[in-house]
């Protein structure tokens, strides 16, 4: 096996790191802008509930869509080439949503966002783990803080510019200039070419793992990010609902579910790394499924506002690293050709987030709310089991160097 190199990481992959760091920041806060500004859209086109629901679903229907042509795309132009050109199409897409004269327009260009974030997101996580091969250490775990990051910054700016009046095609162009032209332009700080890097060393212990069949690996991975999309829906779809409804919280009090879940989970992504090169991946994610089932069933079953905050709380912090460690091993998964595990994970956790909110409004109708939520448990539950499907040890690494 080739050594490791114990010296540091150059300019030039410290550049690259930085570089990924700000598609995935890029990535959150393009989007995120326009949440807040989605009522003021809606009543500017007189769209009915149904009608904006059914334009948001055109995202979600593009990333399915655009999933599987992902992995050969990369394969054939190199995951920096769809990084750099997508993020500005991107931008290009969301603002053509904000400015949209009709419903028409409107799923049109959610649809296209959809597609192209989907190749944008594979494209990010394929550079993350080729810079993370090269660094010798975990860092994928950052990349999706700064993802946290970037969405909860997206949000606070586009509340301000819905408080302060500012049309919306001139606030989604100022944002799409701002942040899709430099992406483009920082493109070229990736590391350029194939995605076919040299052979990683393996980390101690990774020998032993027990060789499954590609189907049967990619599926366990995408259940077990898929329980990470449990977590989340609870905290962004219904905690406020919950609070509010179940608990009585002031409305105030309501959205900080949303926010409890979401600083604790980037709070475990900027410190998951370490945890993850000490432990390792398997270890790390049972033992935060663990965390997540736990905190949450304890908060319901002894239902209070501050207990149900805590228990938010900790299933933001336990699924933290889920979906890196997901993403890291299906790029790992041998016979596979560049970028196509991550594109079949993604796909199958794409799915998740088109199946899980309506069976939890399912379940809450026939029973309640609270007994729907019992899904955060089994979703942390299911993590601690289907962990066994990571590497026990830290990502493989390889020597740095030219490429």
């Amino acid at each position: 096996m080739p050594a490791t190199s114990t010296d540091g990481p150059d300019a030039r992959l410290r550049r690259a790191r930085a570089a990924v760091g700000a598609c995935f920041f890029v990535n959150a806060v393009l989007y995120a802008n326009l949440v807040p500004r989605l009522p003021e859209l809606k009543a500017e086109l007189g769209l009915s509930n149904t009608a904006l629901g059914t334009a948001l679903a055109a995202q979600p229907l593009g990333a399915l869509l655009a999933g599987l042509t992902v992995a050969p795309l990369i394969s054939r132009v190199g995951s920096a080439r769809v990084a750099g050109v997508g993020l500005p199409v991107l931008a290009a897409a969301v603002w053509t949503a904000a400015a949209a004269p009709h419903w028409g327009v409107l799923a049109g260009a959610l649809l296209v966002a959809g597609a192209v974030d989907a190749a944008v997101d594979v494209a990010q996580n394929a550079q993350g783990l080729r810079v993370q091969r090269r660094y010798g250490r975990s860092i994928i775990n950052a990349f999706h803080g700064t993802w946290s990051v970037g969405s909860l910054a997206g949000g606070l700016l586009g509340a301000a510019a819905a408080g302060l009046g500012v049309p919306l095609p001139l606030h989604l162009g100022v944002i799409a200039a701002l942040f899709g032209i430099p992406a483009l332009l920082g493109a070229r700080l990736l590391l350029a070419g194939s995605d076919d890097g040299p052979t990683a060393t393996s980390p101690p212990g990774a020998a032993r793992r027990p060789r499954t069949p590609v189907v049967v690996g990619v599926a366990a991975l995408g259940a077990l990010a898929a329980c990470a999309v449990v977590v989340e829906d609870a905290g962004s779809s219904w905690s406020a609902l919950y609070l509010r409804v179940e608990l009585d919280a002031a409305p105030a009090v309501a959205g900080l579910g949303f926010v409890a879940l979401s600083l604790a989970m980037t709070v475990g992504r900027f410190t998951g790394d370490r945890a993850v090169d000490r432990f390792g991946r398997r270890r790390v994610v049972q033992a935060g499924g663990l965390l997540s089932a736990v905190g949450f069933g304890a908060a319901l079953a002894l239902p209070s506002v501050p207990a149900t905050l805590a228990g938010f709380a900790l299933a933001g912090l336990g699924v933290a690293t889920l979906v890196p460690a997901a993403y890291s091993a299906a790029d790992e998964l041998p016979g596979l050709r560049p970028g196509l595990g991550l594109a079949l994970v993604n796909v199958l956790l794409r799915i998740g987030f088109l199946v899980v909110p309506p069976f939890i409004g399912v379940v809450a109708d026939a029973t309640s709310l609270r007994v729907a939520l019992l899904a955060v448990v089994a979703a942390g539950v299911g993590t601690a089991l289907l962990a066994r499907s990571l590497p026990a040890g830290p990502p493989p690494r390889h020597a740095t160097g030219p490429e």
